[in-house]
């Protein structure tokens, strides 16, 4: 079982990977079952089930006579964990942008609501993270700060009080994770990010959606600075 269960995630990414890449462009029909099979190394079973996966993800469609056809990107479901991955190792600049621009447009409202509705537990939760992303700044490594940064904003998505933005928080780590490893690539962006994190959980506190909003906004607008300063991106001088 764990050696089918490993071939299959394996044909999973496979697949979804050359998907995401364009290798085969909306509308186009998978390869034959058997040549795809052997093409990739696998049994006609674990392809099956690893086509079955990417349907669930929107990315296939099956029809009877017709064979499994790739469906256009706006049919995907792009909160999904994997096509996240497949979409940070594809086009990376994009994943980017789309995260920066929901961020903007979830974040401050999530914001709005921690500062009417958070309890004693939500803030402490805010406040752990907050310590846990200070002790990682301080550290040489810095090995745990995007991890600990990750859970400050689950933490204030979570202090809202709305589940389905909890849960949001949840399904997109991976892209804040990468938004987050980009971001604080740039020498000294570490220790710039932390007072405005200071002022969310401040104004939290003071039951203050306004300055809550402000805060946030101010530390996604940093990222994004920090972002088209970093090696790589487009535009970037050098």
């Amino acid at each position: 079982m764990v050696h089918f269960l490993t071939m299959y995630q394996r044909v999973v990414d496979e697949l979804g990977r050359r998907i995401v890449a364009g290798v085969w462009e909306p509308g186009d029909p998978l390869p034959v079952e058997n040549a795809l099979a052997a093409e990739i190394g696998v049994s006609r079973g674990v392809l099956r089930e690893a086509v079955k996966a990417l349907v669930a993800k929107g990315m296939l469609h099956i029809r009877p006579r017709t064979g499994t056809r790739v469906l256009p990107p706006e049919h995907w479901n792009h909160l999904d964990r994997d096509v996240l991955r497949w979409k940070q190792a594809g086009d990376a600049a994009a994943l980017l942008r789309d995260t920066g621009e929901l961020r903007r447009i979830v974040e401050p409202e999530a914001a709005r609501l921690a500062a009417e509705r958070a309890g004693p537990d939500d803030v402490r939760a805010l406040h752990d993270a907050l310590a846990a992303m200070e002790a990682a700044a301080a550290e040489s490594g810095r090995s745990g700060y995007v991890e600990a940064d990750i859970a400050f904003h689950r933490a204030l998505l979570d202090a809202g009080g709305n589940r389905l933005l909890g849960s949001l928080g949840r399904a997109v780590d991976i892209a804040l994770e990468h938004s987050f490893l980009v971001s604080t690539q740039t020498p000294g962006a570490v220790e710039a990010s932390l007072p405005g994190h200071r002022a969310v959980v401040r104004a939290v506190e003071a039951r203050d959606p306004v300055a809550a909003a402000a805060a946030v906004l101010a530390i996604i607008e940093a990222a994004e600075q920090e972002i088209a300063q970093s090696p790589g991106m487009p535009g970037h001088a050098g």
